[in-house]
């Protein structure tokens, strides 16, 4: 389900200075956008994975401060992005009170605008394709390191208000390619929609 949106709209501080796995959950349904001089890109988001900060063993904050984690230390409402691999970027969102360094990763997006700039992009013509997965999708609304740190709140990339219809259903499950607390429930995604990562 798509609604509508409205990128002059966005989600306040208030949202995201919450315990995280209820910020993780409350993003499905919501808007990622973000305004680029090449046109607007922006996807519905169905996938997310909750990362609860120093007492996570999987999350990055895990082991305190460093240059790479910074900016999950500090106020809620921020961009965190981070290279795996060496060459995929992935785009989280920080959450909960300062002392807190947590973050939700968003996993995957439905895309509903700026569809022809994503492909372009990605290299791929297939919808489904596009931003199923937290590398994918950060191709395709062309995040990189430079948005680390960044505001949601006042910057080019936001996230706008959406909702769930009644029909569609919250499934909870392991996260997806960590090595540490792997049996924790803190994936969260869309029953049964096609854009998702991995069911």
């Amino acid at each position: 389900m798509v609604a509508s949106w409205n990128p002059e709209e966005v989600l306040p501080l208030s949202f995201y200075e919450r315990e995280t796995t209820l910020v993780a959950k409350e993003l499905l349904g919501h808007y990622l956008f973000h305004r680029h001089p090449e046109g607007m890109v922006a996807g519905r988001i169905v996938e997310t994975e909750a990362y609860l900060g120093q007492n996570d063993p999987a999350c990055h904050s895990c082991r305190g401060i460093t240059p790479r984690c910074k900016s999950m230390f500090g106020t809620a409402g921020r961009i965190y992005v981070y290279i795996i691999y060496g060459m995929y970027y992935c785009f989280n969102i920080t959450t909960d009170m300062p002392e807190v360094p947590a973050a939700v990763l968003i996993r995957a997006l439905e895309p509903v605008e700026g569809i022809e700039i994503m492909r372009k992009r990605r290299g791929k013509n297939k919808l489904r394709d596009l931003c199923s997965g937290p590398g994918k999708l950060a191709t395709a609304m062309g995040f990189d390191k430079t948005f680390d740190g960044q505001s949601l709140l006042t910057g080019p990339v936001g996230v706008s208000p959406g909702k769930l219809s009644p029909e569609e259903r919250i499934i909870t499950a392991p996260r997806i390619g960590i090595s540490k607390a792997v049996d924790w429930p803190l994936r969260f995604y869309l029953a049964g929609n096609q854009f998702v990562s991995k069911k």
